[in-house]
């Protein structure tokens, strides 16, 4: 029987930021696509999270269980679903707070593989990571007050008395928009993987600006996730998803978005913008191209066809 090759790194970083809010940061699974450039989405089940992430040209999906100890201000990951030729992995995060309000981050990686060339890769791939996700976490940590100002989050729910599959279908086909949604421009679209979308997309806002974006979504029974991986000038991040809630009546789908504000574009609105304006702004236009994309939906569900 061949030995295995086992590693563990550690490091450790002084941030300048609240041990309970470094905790925040790696523990509440929203922030993992909004802050962390690869990540995309992260669902929780019990003590199981589920994670998306981007990796090359797709996305690479994966699964651990959480081992959380809030007193300690300590969180555990072990992944239970490793692929050969990597046979355990796991990441732990532990925060000492200091009297001055700063706080000492520890970060250990642990991998497991087959002894072999692809094994002793695989395992140095995931450890060369630690010190960038630690210098991410400290930079998030340390900005956190300023960044809360910068994100704005919001939900618009849409009754639609129609079917959930028309709905679902509707939206899942994006590549069709152009034809079915007004602010849509153009819009081409990828699926290499199933339920994993790629696309690039034209689009207008209310006031005529033209931007063009890039896209991932991830595509669930009762929930479409997307996050923008090319931006508009104006923003650092836009995350969110499309939410299907059927009722006896017919289906209530939510928008939700939530966008990261870049403040070195605000001058993109205007001379004089500020934070506040920026906010109202991308809460308006956001919403309306989202409600009616909505709308769009709704009229396609509600013919005599569909419903």
């Amino acid at each position: 029987m061949s030995k295995s090759t086992n590693r563990t790194e550690t490091r450790t970083a002084t941030l300048k930021a609240p041990a309970a809010v470094a905790f925040e940061i790696v523990t509440d699974l929203r922030h993992w696509p909004q802050f962390f450039p690869d990540g995309v989405y992260a669902e929780e089940d019990g003590d199981i999270v589920r994670w998306w992430a981007l990796e090359g040209d797709g996305v690479r999906h994966w699964s651990s269980r959480r081992t959380l100890d809030r007193s300690g201000l300590t969180v555990t990951y072990d992944q239970v679903d490793c692929a050969a030729p990597l046979t355990a992995s796991s990441i732990q995060w532990r925060f000492r707070p200091a009297a001055d309000g700063t706080c000492e981050a520890e970060l250990t990686l642990r991998a497991d593989s087959q002894n072999s060339n692809a094994g002793r890769e695989a395992v140095a791939a995931h450890l060369a990571a630690a010190d960038e996700l630690i210098a991410r976490v400290g930079q998030i940590a340390e900005n956190w007050d300023q960044l809360k100002e910068l994100v704005v989050h919001f939900e618009d729910p849409l009754f639609i008395a129609g079917s959930t599959d028309a709905v679902y279908g509707f939206l899942y086909d994006a590549d069709k928009w152009p034809e079915r949604v007004p602010h849509v421009t153009a819009l081409t679209m990828t699926e290499d993987q199933p339920g994993v979308q790629f696309f690039d997309m034209d689009t207008v806002t209310p006031e005529g600006r033209a931007h063009t974006t890039r896209s991932v979504r991830i595509c669930l029974p009762h929930k479409i996730i997307y996050k923008q991986i090319g931006l508009p000038k104006l923003l650092d991040a836009h995350t969110g998803h499309w939410h299907f809630q059927t009722t006896p009546e017919g289906v209530t789908v939510t928008a939700r978005h939530t966008a990261t504000i870049r403040p070195d574009a605000l001058n993109l609105l205007g001379a004089d913008t500020t934070v506040a304006d920026a906010r109202r702004y991308l809460r308006r236009v956001l919403s309306t191209n989202s409600l009616q994309t909505l709308r769009h939906a709704q009229a396609f569900a509600e013919e005599p066809a569909h419903a």
